[in-house]
């Protein structure tokens, strides 16, 4: 640095500026605008505070924060910089376009200022996710491997030494550190091997990765280029199957998860949510492995389809509440495939929890149940599209992997690197292939759809309608009883073969098993013996066995001997013997069943119960109605009414460009005039506010709250009545009241 290189303060920068350049900084660093600053040293002011330069500084790469690291050493906190010294200080180490590049960067963000020479807030070194001079000094070239064989060969008293600096400052003060320290002590060993760095004779500091490494995390960035993430490539094609594959192995789930609750809703804990124990039970009920049904189990609360309350009908045994389906869930059952998942994916990107925490322990060793507040963070939502983000930047069909993704992440949010661990990162790809978002590693034609913030929902669900396999209408029947189905099957003839066959093994190949129980539920819900027989040869591709032609005769001859009526409840039966035999079972004695004629029985329980005794002594009773039509009374499932959907994380809105051009206008004019100099009288202020609303003008007022605080508001003037101005207030994005008395001042935001 010369003599003459002109110290220039930020705010005679900022002065200088276009007032493009400020509406920009304005966008780039909301909170800079909100409340308007006062004058341009105010929004100065401001920009260094050490709360708002930490906030600039959270999206930036480590390109960025490693630039800002070396003006750190450089001393630009303090004095000038010229931009050369700093070039050559990074040297080879980046791409000299790169460089500029992330300087013009951190200038449009008032995180630097100055053209010809340099100057940062005196605040910067506190925003940095580690010590000043950390990057720009630390040598780079060891691995986490070799500093982890280091680190596990040290000796307590140097272990001390690293534990003490990593809890605390990474900087450390001692005589140990001077050249002719004795070599037997701990801090000059360690400065010899490389895990301390010295500072001066009496200052060492703990080099970054090495306390990376202390922390379990994989030592990095390591270079101020952007590594590369992609491990594999393939098809488009190949990326939408696979997720199209995923979203019907995940609806399937769904119905499952939805049927067994709304059969046996689970009692709600009293800290709320599932326990572990409930989450292993419902597990082994429904076949969907823990991990994978904790998260099920959360998008599904979070797209409003189950929920905790008392369910109708009530279940008679456990405290309520209950978790149980809502009654959305019948209008869910309706929607097309793509629709269903879009619903599902939109609230799994917006769901501000972590579902891969469930089983695990927490730092108390508590474990997190699935369900509960535990599972809180609002950062999961910035992760996750993160993660999508990156994957959309890649060529279509690059695919990454956690170790490689989590490294590429970490560079783009150093100050993330906590939660972008390879493990996270595991547990958000795996999420992200669940719901059908990614495929092979790679990014979805339907993800790459519902990622982009300015297209409608529609967008991705005709994406993922193009990724689906088409339905078909026919399935393979084998002489084992099985059938199997090559591919999703068109709704309604797939709810007809649940009705006479159950799920064998699910898959995008899927094979049903047909029994005498499942031909007996089809029978019991109103289904006939032809109607069978025509299902099976009107569909099957190859010929129906004679095996199951026999079956579905036997049993539907058996069934509906015994036939119970709706009076609470009769029995009747053409077989006397049948009837007699049934009456006299041990396992009817808890319905009373009561012989009134050789061919009729009646009993004080309800139809329901009389059918489960029976079918407990043996028999294949049938329920029938008023005019002996065989009707399903299996009772139905329980349902909750559906909560009010909590608002999904949104990240604080940017101020609009009008809202912008108003604030830039008046402190263009306070430059001018100071802006408590431009005071009205009462009678002046409401000439102006009529003025305004009449002519739909944006103003800026000064305005005195209840507690004495002065504030400006750019304001768009609606009605003044009874001395209350009703205005749009564009900070809150809404109409507010302000009391006319305590506006000190009006300034026309447009400049007339």
């Amino acid at each position: 640095m010369t003599d003459n290189t002109p110290d220039i303060p930020l705010g005679s920068w900022l002065a200088d500026l276009p007032d493009e350049r400020l509406i920009r900084l304005l966008e780039l660093r909301p909170d800079l605008a909100q409340p308007p600053p006062g004058s341009i040293a105010a929004l100065a002011a401001r920009a260094q505070a050490r709360q708002s330069v930490k906030a600039a500084t959270d999206e930036l790469d480590f390109l960025r924060l490693a630039v800002l690291d070396a003006l750190l050493v450089l001393q630009a906190d303090s004095m000038p910089v010229p931009t050369p010294k700093l070039l050559a200080l990074i040297g080879e180490r980046a791409p000299e376009a790169d460089v500029v590049g992330a300087l013009d960067d951190l200038r449009e963000r008032a995180l630097a200022w100055g053209d010809a020479a340099l100057r940062v807030a005196p605040d910067a070194g506190t925003a940095l996710p580690w010590y000043p001079g950390q990057v720009t000094l630390e040598d780079a070239s060891r691995t986490g491997e070799e500093i982890g064989g280091l680190i596990d060969d040290l000796n307590q008293a140097q272990l001390d030494v690293l534990e003490k600096l990593l809890e605390g400052s990474p900087m450390g003060r001692t005589r140990d550190a001077a050249p002719g320290a004795p070599a037997d002590r701990p801090v000059p060993q360690l400065l010899a091997m490389g895990l301390l760095r010295r500072v001066d004779a009496e200052t060492v500091i703990l080099p970054r990765h090495v306390g990376q490494v202390l922390r379990g995390e994989q030592p990095g960035p390591r270079q101020l280029t952007a590594p590369d993430p992609v491990v594999s490539t393939t098809t488009t094609d190949d990326v939408d199957a696979a997720a199209a594959g995923a979203t019907i192995d995940l609806l399937r789930e769904l119905d499952v998860l939805i049927e067994t609750l709304a059969a046996a809703p689970v009692s709600e804990l009293r800290s709320g949510g599932l326990g572990i124990r409930d989450v292993k039970r419902l597990s082994k009920m429904t076949g969907i492995d823990e991990s994978r049904l904790g998260l099920i189990l959360e998008v599904a609360a979070a797209a409003g389809l189950i929920a905790s309350g008392m369910p109708d009908p009530e279940p008679a045994t456990g405290d309520g509440p209950y978790w149980a389906p809502t009654v959305a869930t019948d209008r869910f059952a309706a929607l097309p495939t793509a629709e269903r998942w879009q619903l599902l994916a939109g609230s799994w990107l917006d769901l501000p929890s972590r579902p891969a925490l469930i089983g695990t322990r927490s730092p108390d060793a508590k474990p997190y149940g699935a369900l509960t507040d535990a599972l809180y963070s609002t950062a999961a939502p910035l992760d996750r599209r993160l993660l999508l983000g990156m994957l959309a930047q890649l060529p279509p069909g690059a695919g990454v992997d956690a170790v490689e993704a989590s490294a590429a992440l970490i560079w783009r949010r150093p100050r993330w690197a906590k939660r972008l661990q390879p493990g996270p990162v595991a547990d958000l790809l795996a999420e992200s292939h669940a719901l059908g978002l990614v495929g092979r590693g790679a990014l979805s034609n339907p993800g790459r759809a519902l990622l982009d913030d300015g297209a409608d929902a529609q967008a991705a669900i005709d994406a993922m309608a193009r990724a689906l396999p088409k339905p078909i209408d026919h399935f393979l029947v084998q002489a084992d009883l099985t059938v199997v189905v090559p591919g999703p099957l068109h709704r309604d003839l797939a709810e007809q073969l649940a009705a006479v066959a159950t799920v064998e093994s699910a898959g995008t190949a899927m094979v049903y098993r047909v029994s005498e129980q499942t031909i007996r539920h089809a029978l019991d819900v109103g289904k006939t013996r032809d109607w069978m027989h025509a299902l099976f040869a009107k569909h099957s591709k190859t010929p129906v066995p004679q095996g199951l032609t026999y079956l579905i005769d036997d049993v539907a001859r058996r069934h509906g001997q015994l036939r119970i009526g709706m009076a609470a409840s009769f029995v009747r039966c053409e077989d006397p013997a049948l009837l007699a035999q049934a009456v006299a079972a041990p396992a009817t004695e808890g319905v009373q069943l009561r012989a009134l004629a050789p061919t009729v029985a009646v009993s004080p329980a309800p139809i329901g119960e009389v059918l489960v005794a029976l079918r407990a002594a043996g028999f294949a009773p049938a329920a029938e109605d008023s005019t002996g039509a065989i009707v399903d009374v299996r009772p139905r499932g329980a349902r909750v009414a559906t909560p009010q959907q909590r608002r999904p994380y949104r990240p604080m809105p940017r101020p609009n460009s009008e809202s912008l051009n108003a604030v830039v206008a008046v402190l263009r004019k306070v430059t001018a005039a100071p802006f408590g100099n431009i005071r009205v009288d009462p009678a002046v202020t409401m000439s102006l506010l009529q003025r305004a609303a009449k002519e739909q003008d944006t103003l800026v007022i000064g305005y005195l709250d209840a507690a004495g605080v002065a504030t400006q508001r750019v304001v768009s003037p609606i009605t003044i009545r009874g001395g209350q101005l009703t205005a749009f207030d564009s900070a809150s994005g809404r109409l507010r009241d302000f009391a006319i008395h305590r506006i000190t001042s009006v300034v026309s935001a447009n400049g007339r």
